[in-house]
């Protein structure tokens, strides 16, 4: 039976809506409640859903039938997903997502007061924890086979301990600055790649009870492709229309952001190209009037052309894989329009 991607995300929709129906509150408070209904409203108000219906294909792949134990396990990593980019936007400081004011910056308005901003992070750091304890409690409860729950899992686990210190490096290469495009490129494999494309699918497959070769090779297919998903991020993030995006087109030069492109505009600029850049890159001041000279800077030193290169390579490589994989014809149809979509979307 075939299903559109459209269909397949409104089914991970409602079983995300059901789920949060059953973990109402255990705290008979109106702030309590308040906040609940923040985090469900942010689970279920948008989103590419493209880690759920990854982990879908992936069990497809693997000889897997529709069913909604899959719809389920697929779910979950939505909520995982939710809990990171809370803490995310946190670490970052953003006001925007999804074109909404973030979920800390919505608790902080539930409040009067100076310790308004203190308590939406905080209430944000909790609300983003709770979200990714909830999508053990789905993952677990999805209903597969024992066996083969316990070798997703394992994937399951290893792909929250690669993002988790794949952040870490991120802010690490904030505070060091001045990070090489290898550098910055390790930060993207495993804060993006592997959590983005690589793993969801090897859950997906592991769950079906996919083989090593095929894992390996949803592998050989992910990182790149993740890869590729996260330099268009942050081509996004800098080039992007806010109101595509849903984000502001500031937000990562004033954070400082050590993408691959910012790596290679340094390393290619002259004294006082690079000079504008330290001035204005990383600087909380940045106005859009900069940001847009900071912007030719990145288009001058070839900087976006390497990247979009980049890019390019990754997706060929990405699709090559899946032409000599044993994986189930529709997955392979499927995965590789996924991989167009991905690496050249635009917001």
């Amino acid at each position: 039976m075939s299903f559109t991607q459209h269909s397949l995300g409104s089914r991970i929709d409602r079983r995300l809506s059901g789920f949060l129906e059953t973990w109402r509150t255990p705290v008979s408070d109106p702030g309590v409640e308040a906040a609940y209904g923040l985090l469900a409203d942010f689970i279920l108000g948008g989103g590419k859903r493209v880690r759920p219906q990854l982990c879908y294909w992936g069990w497809r792949g693997a000889g897997g039938d529709d069913c909604e134990e899959i719809i389920s396990a697929a779910a979950s990593l939505e909520l995982c997903h939710a809990g990171l980019l809370i803490h995310d936007d946190i670490m970052d400081g953003s006001e925007l997502r999804r074109g909404q004011a973030t979920v800390h910056r919505n608790l902080a308005g539930l409040h009067d007061g100076p310790g308004a901003e203190a308590f939406g992070r905080a209430g944000g750091i909790l609300l983003g924890t709770l979200s990714l304890a909830w999508s053990d409690a789905l993952l677990s409860s999805c209903g597969v086979d024992p066996s083969r729950l316990r070798a997703a899992h394992h994937v399951f686990d290893a792909m929250r301990t690669e993002v988790i210190s794949g952040q870490y490096l991120d802010v690490l290469a904030q505070l060091r600055s001045g990070a090489t495009e290898a550098e910055a490129l390790t930060v993207i494999r495993y804060k993006s790649a592997k959590y983005t494309v690589e793993r969801p699918l090897q859950i997906g497959g592991a769950l079906a009870g996919a083989s090593p070769e095929l894992l390996d090779a949803y592998s050989r297919f992910g990182v790149p492709l993740g890869e590729a998903f996260q330099l268009r991020d942050d081509v996004l993030g800098t080039f992007g229309s806010s109101s595509q995006t849903g984000k502001s087109a500031l937000d990562d030069l004033r954070e400082g952001k050590q993408t691959v492109m910012y790596a290679h505009a340094v390393q290619h600029a002259s004294p006082a190209q690079l000079g504008h850049l330290r001035t204005w890159h990383g600087n909380p001041a940045l106005t859009e009037e900069r940001a847009a000279e900071v912007r030719q800077i990145l288009v001058d030193t070839g900087a976006l052309a390497r990247v979009e290169q980049m890019i390019e390579e990754r997706v060929r490589e990405a699709v090559s894989v899946l032409a000599e994989a044993q994986i189930k014809p529709e997955a392979a149809t499927v995965l590789t329009l996924m991989a167009d979509q991905l690496a050249h979307r635009i917001k």
